[in-house]
């Protein structure tokens, strides 16, 4: 009987399985995909509980994570982009992972097209091109709702194959994700447009499931205990300092838009959790 019980019930002082999603990207052998993982595991560790973090063994697209993390099953955390209805259906830890380097974006085109690009000088002229974005991306709605024509996709390697085949004219993307899809697709002929740049505010969060508020707390702990003594910021710019210098932000021309899918709870107020370019 004492085997059976063993059996059946965790050890004493096991640590907690916390399951995140293996995302399609994670094998394109982009390190900063890894950077949520690892910030995730110091904010559990400062928390001072024992948590044990473990990838699902299949890729799980992002409609899919949302709607397992919502039900409860299969996940425990996950990390994306916030909006107002992610933050209803799930338990949202309002410290932005990426210091708001999604809501900065770079444009992916093809390199024939670059003095194209470089000759935009104004918004109008940038909405009237046909830009690309995942169909279940927030960032979707963020440019439409400012107007401008977007294409969109469900099959991550499949966009830069409609890049490349004239289906569309850009593809923003975020400065930590650009260079290293630039890099594995030059082949193809993509490149970074030169001198532009997006902005809106945005923020990639820790989700949980609504009822699981003591992970919630852990890493809301863990996380204030990073930012506090440094850590956090050390972490940020081992991973994107390289990339945010070579983006060049602060020398480009920088189209601001409006996020109406942003919460009124978002904590734009605390400087320290943005990142801002200097101006030259």
């Amino acid at each position: 009987m004492g085997g059976l019980l063993a059996l059946a019930c965790p050890r004493a002082g096991a640590a907690t399985p916390v399951r995140y999603p293996q995302s399609e990207s994670q094998g394109q052998g982009n390190r900063p995909e890894h950077y949520p993982v690892r910030l995730l595991q110091l904010a559990l560790e400062r928390a001072g509980q024992d948590y044990a973090l473990q990838a699902t063994s299949v890729m799980m697209r992002q409609n899919r994570s949302l709607a397992e993390l919502s039900n409860g099953r299969v996940i425990d955390v996950m990390w994306t982009m916030t909006s107002q209805q992610r933050e209803r259906d799930l338990l949202p830890i309002r410290i932005p992972l990426d210091m708001g380097l999604i809501g900065w974006r770079l444009l992916l085109i093809r390199k024939r097209d670059m003095a194209r690009f470089a000759a935009i000088r104004r918004v109008a002229e940038l909405r009237a091109l046909d830009a690309l974005q995942g169909h279940d991306w927030p960032d979707t709605d963020i440019l439409r709702g400012n107007g401008f024509k977007v294409q969109t996709a469900s099959d991550y390697a499949g966009m830069f194959k409609m890049l490349e085949s004239g289906r569309v004219d850009y593809f923003p993307r975020a400065v930590f994700e650009i260079w290293n899809e630039a890099q594995a697709f030059a082949a193809q002929g993509l490149v970074v447009a030169p001198g532009l740049a997006l902005h809106y505010p945005a923020a990639f969060y820790y989700f949980v499931n609504r009822a699981n508020t003591k992970l919630a707390a852990a890493i809301q702990e863990g996380l204030e205990s990073m930012l506090a003594d440094g850590s956090y910021e050390r972490l940020f710019q081992d991973y994107f300092g390289e990339m945010v210098a070579r983006s060049e932000l602060g020398a480009r021309r920088v189209f601001e838009l409006r996020n109406l899918l942003l919460s009124p709870a978002t904590p734009l107020a605390r400087r320290q959790l943005w990142y801002r370019p200097a101006r030259p």
